[in-house]
């Protein structure tokens, strides 16, 4: 039962970390054609939206490396609570 968790819980950082790197540039491109029409911009527009995107998506690949990392590191060292009666 404990490898099916594991396997899940590998399957969900995948899918997230896949998500966040594929949903910004794609929603920075769409959003960009879409001004360049509304607003009849010229084609620089499309690559500011593509630069920005890019940039989200190394962010979010970032944040979610130091979300796994933190993950990886609390499950190597994870000891016991040591017991104290002396808390004031």
């Amino acid at each position: 039962m404990k490898s099916l968790y594991d396997a899940a819980r590998h399957l969900v950082w995948l899918t997230q970390f896949g998500l966040s790197v594929v949903i910004p540039p794609v929603v920075c491109i769409i959003g960009a054609v879409w001004l360049r029409r509304q607003l009849q911009l010229g084609g620089w527009i499309v690559g500011v939206g593509v630069a920005i995107g890019v940039l989200a998506a190394v962010s979010c690949l970032r944040s979610s490396l130091q979300a796994l990392d933190r993950q990886g590191k609390t499950a190597e060292h994870k000891e016991p609570p040591s017991v104290s009666f002396n808390k004031h």
